[in-house]
C-alpha cells in the first residue's frame, strides 16, 4: 500500500491508485497521512472540515466519516479499517509506517540528497531525482480547502522547489549539459521571488555558451526587485553576475569554448 498526497490524494494498492470517496473522506485521510503513526485530535479534524461552518453534531459527523473511510480502505487493501485508522484518546491515528506515505519518503530522500550536494554531487543528483519523481502534480491538489492542508501544501511545495534548486546545483557540479534549460527557465518564471533560481539559471545559461542571456536574467531580476519591492538583488546573485561578466575561471569553461578545442 502507498498513500499518495504529492498530487491528487489516493491509495495505491498493487498497480492501481484508488480514491477513497468524498472530498471529506479524502481530507481526513490526507490529514492523517501527513502525520503517520501520530494521533490527530478530533478537534483539529473537525476544525479542518467545518471551519466557519460549525455543526451541532460535528463529533458524530466525524465519527461517521471515519467509519466510511475505514470501509473504503478495507475494500481497497483487504485489511480491517480499524487497524489502519485507530481510535486514540484524543482522536485518530493512521497506523502505517511513515515510508508508505509518499510525502514522508520525499522529505527523507530530499534531505539526504541535499546533504550530499557539497561532497558527492553525482550521488546527490540521483537521490534528488528520485525524490522529485514522487511528485504527480501540486501537493494535496484536490483537498486543500482547510487551513491546515493549505499550510501543508505550501510547505511541501517549498520543499519541492528547494530540492529542485539543490538538484540543479548538483548537476552544475557534475555535468551542466544534463540541465533542461526550458524547464529551469519555466520554474524560475513561476517563482520570481526565489533569487537562487535566477542565479542557477544564469549559471546554466553560461555553461551552455549563452553568456548574454545569462546576464539578461540578472538585469530582469534586478528590475523586477526594484519595481515590485524596492530592493536590490542579494549578494549571491551579484557574485554570479560578476563572475559571468568576467568569465571567471572558477565557473569552468562555457560550452562554446569547449566546442572550439
Amino acid at each position: 500500500m502507498d498513500i499518495q498526497v504529492l498530487g491528487s490524494v489516493s491509495v495505491r494498492y498493487g498497480s492501481r491508485p484508488h480514491t477513497v470517496g468524498s472530498k471529506r473522506l479524502t481530507a481526513i485521510l490526507a490529514l492523517l497521512a501527513l502525520s503517520p503513526g501520530r494521533a490527530v485530535s478530533a478537534d483539529q479534524l473537525e476544525d479542518e472540515l467545518w471551519a466557519g461552518r460549525p455543526l451541532a453534531n460535528a463529533r458524530n459527523a466525524l465519527q461517521a466519516s471515519v467509519g466510511r473511510l475505514r470501509r473504503h480502505l478495507c475494500a481497497i487493501t483487504g485489511r480491517p479499517g480499524d487497524e489502519l485508522i485507530r481510535t486514540t484518546a484524543s482522536g485518530y491515528q493512521l497506523d502505517v509506517p511513515a515510508h508508505l506515505v509518499d510525502a514522508q519518503r520525499f522529505r527523507e530522500q530530499a534531505a539526504g540528497g541535499s546533504a550530499l550536494v557539497a561532497r558527492d554531487p553525482a550521488l546527490a543528483a540521483l537521490a534528488l531525482e528520485d525524490a522529485l519523481a514522487l511528485w504527480r502534480g501540486p501537493a494535496l491538489m484536490d483537498v486543500h480547502d482547510g487551513l491546515r492542508l493549505r499550510i501543508a501544501a505550501a510547505d511541501l511545495e517549498e520543499r519541492r522547489i528547494t530540492a529542485y534548486e539543490d538538484l540543479i546545483t548538483a548537476r552544475l557540479a557534475v555535468d551542466p549539459r544534463g540541465i533542461s534549460l526550458p524547464e529551469l527557465r519555466a520554474i524560475a518564471a513561476e517563482h520570481p521571488e526565489r533569487e537562487r533560481l535566477s542565479e542557477l539559471l544564469m549559471l546554466a545559461l553560461y555553461h551552455a555558451g549563452r553568456q548574454s542571456e545569462a546576464l539578461d536574467v540578472f538585469h530582469r531580476a534586478r528590475r523586477r526587485l526594484a519595481e515590485e519591492m524596492g530592493l536590490e538583488p542579494g549578494r549571491a546573485l551579484h557574485r554570479a553576475y560578476q563572475a559571468i561578466l568576467e568569465q571567471d575561471d572558477a565557473l569552468g569553461e562555457p560550452r562554446r569554448v569547449l566546442a572550439a578545442l
